[in-house]
């Protein structure tokens, strides 16, 4: 069977933790809780109920969630109104929806 076109996403569920280092080659999808880095080639998903103080590092970011840690997205982050980022962000693009926040530096552009 040829996976070669299927894309890896992996998903931490809402009574899911992790404590350390993730790094996956695909997307991540973070419901649960998560301290340490989250590594990704591709994009990661925070959503509403997730609660993180770790690193992120991928491709398009969303946060809806809380984030204690700095945000890079090499192409763009996105914040939805529940969205909270305490800490610095590095990001190509980005988006705030009403109601969310951000606590930190923020850089933007190619360069980012």
């Amino acid at each position: 069977m040829d996976r070669s076109n299927n894309i890896n996403v992996v998903t931490i569920g809402p009574r899911d933790s992790l404590s350390g280092t993730l790094t996956v080659d695909g997307d991540i999808r973070i419901e649960g809780t998560v301290e340490g880095e989250i590594h990704a080639t591709g994009d990661i998903n925070i959503e509403a109920a997730a609660e993180l103080r770790a690193t992120l590092n991928g491709n398009n970011v969303s946060v809806r969630g809380s984030v204690t840690g700095d945000v890079t997205a090499t192409a763009r982050l996105s914040l939805g109104g529940s969205g909270n980022v305490t800490g610095d962000v590095r990001a190509s693009r980005l988006q705030v929806d009403d109601g969310a926040t951000v606590n930190g530096a923020i850089k933007m552009g190619s360069g980012a």
